[in-house]
């Protein structure tokens, strides 16, 4: 049995009839981690013993006939910047270098019950700032279709890992497309959910009123289970909610639904072949499942960018301020000043830094008002876009990114160029919405994704709509 094209469901039925043994399939991904890495380069760290070992424990479980959760034997990967007790957790810096988690992220608690394997921890972007993985402090991770072309990032070695078969999934983190351009880039399926519908305790904070985790996984079924997981109100997390199930609709999404696709998602600059894949997937909606497609505007979709290019960094610049060389990290220096200049100058990367001194700018005194308030202000008018959008039709769709994935070192010297890889995906982050990426075709071999925008809460929608999706697609 070839094992490394085993979905969720498909490996707790094959742990269940005995096919193999949950410690077999832990040997089987370490083994394709080990042939892998030398090319992709997608892991920071990866805790052999430690898999083994819970393998071994669930193995123990099922002779004993124990019941087993779904989850229970997956080999799994989490992004280096959620916590995994006892295990480092860099956020690909220099600064956290040898740091060590003393906790479980809430995430991570959840998996852990349900008995997810977790093989390791992935690479991505400094502190998760950049749309490559290029700007790793350790190194940066390949495409598994093109070695020569970025995965997408910041979660690049999340998805990575996903589409090398180096694990069955794993998690990202999703501030401006994190999870949802990687997944398009690497031909996988990735969600951010809602703004507070999965807790973020235990993820080192980036932007705290745009960050949320959300799973990346070889299909949507998938996707629903680890999102069905990790899902739901944690105390320790005060913008967490809890959404009671009968609120969730359970119609069907193919019948009698409208999707939206913004005009604005058709614009000068787009790549022809994602325009066309995506047209070709919109065409079958409307042949096949007789689904009605309208256009619509979102008029502000051309402020976001610059929007969240302020918010951020914002949120950024006060959130990285606990990296002193004082209490953990990186230390520098012979006194106090000495410390805080050497240890934060040498611990972060070029692009940390720009993005902690553009929030610093913004908040400061005289342009507090003239661009931190202004940005405040045009992202609640890309939040009523939506709103308005959303009375007329069920979902939006388009592009998850602009163009297919690009060449390494293609567009790292020029940071106005790259943040333009997220030009797509910023909106949903700024509005809180639910958004899931999934693969649509390929052009020249690279993966091309599709992305579905629902209704605040609406991810049961949005993933059986990308089921059905999925079925026509392939």
């Amino acid at each position: 049995m070839d094992l490394k094209n085993l979905t969720i469901e498909t490996i707790h039925q094959g742990l269940l009839k005995k096919e193999f043994s949950a410690l077999e399939l832990v040997k089987n991904y370490l083994k394709i981690i080990e042939e892998k890495e030398k090319e992709i380069s997608a892991f920071i760290t990866i805790c052999e013993d430690l898999a083994l070992s819970k393998a071994k424990e669930i193995d123990e479980a099922i002779l004993s006939n124990k019941e087993i959760p779904l989850l229970t034997g997956v080999p799994c990967a989490i992004k280096d910047n959620i916590l995994v007790k006892d295990l480092k957790c860099t956020a690909g810096s220099k600064i956290l270098e040898n740091y060590v988690a003393p906790y479980d992220a809430t995430v991570v608690k959840k998996l852990k019950k349900e008995g997810a394997v977790i093989l390791g921890k992935t690479n991505l972007d400094e502190f998760a700032m950049g749309s490559s993985t290029e700007n790793s402090a350790f190194f940066p991770t390949k495409n598994p279709h093109d070695l020569e072309r970025v995965p997408g990032g910041s979660s690049g070695g999340s998805a990575a890992a996903v589409a090398a078969g180096e694990v069955v999934f794993s998690l990202g983190s999703d501030t401006g497309g994190s999870v949802r351009q990687p997944a398009a880039f690497c031909g996988v399926v990735g969600l951010k959910p809602t703004y507070g519908r999965i807790s973020r305790y235990g993820l080192i904070a980036f932007a705290s009123s745009l960050d949320q985790i959300g799973p990346i996984t070889k299909n949507v079924r998938d996707c629903e289970i680890v999102f069905e997981t990790i899902k739901g109100r944690d105390e320790k997390d005060s913008t967490s909610l809890e959404i009671p199930e009968e609120k969730e609709s359970s119609q069907n999404p193919s019948k009698d639904i409208i999707l939206g696709v913004p005009k604005e998602y058709f614009v000068k600059g787009i790549d022809e072949k994602v325009k066309e894949k995506i047209k070709e997937v919109l065409k079958k909606c409307q042949e096949e499942l007789k689904i009605k497609i309208e256009e619509i505007s979102l008029p502000h979709t051309e402020y976001a960018l610059p929007c969240y290019y302020i918010i951020a960094p914002s949120e950024a610049s006060a959130n990285l301020a606990r990296y002193d060389g004082i209490k953990y990290g990186f230390s520098k220096g012979k006194d106090l000043k000495e410390i805080y200049f050497e240890s934060r100058g040498e611990g972060f990367g070029p692009e940390v830094k720009r993005r902690i001194m553009l929030g610093t700018f913004t908040l400061s005194r005289g342009h507090y008002e003239a661009y931190y308030l202004r940005a405040l202000k045009v992202r609640t008018l890309i939040k009523e876009d939506f709103e308005k959008a959303f009375q007329r039709v069920d979902f939006i769709v388009g592009p998850t990114s602009p163009t297919p994935p690009f060449k390494l070192k293609e567009k790292i010297e020029d940071p106005l160029l790259m943040y333009l890889s997220d030009i797509f995906t910023v909106s949903a982050n700024l509005a809180g919405l639910p958004a899931l990426s999934l693969p649509c075709g390929k052009t020249n071999n690279l993966p091309i994704g599709l992305q579905i925008i629902g209704k605040p809460f609406k991810e049961k929608e949005i993933l059986k709509l990308g089921q059905i999706l999925e079925e026509i697609i392939f």
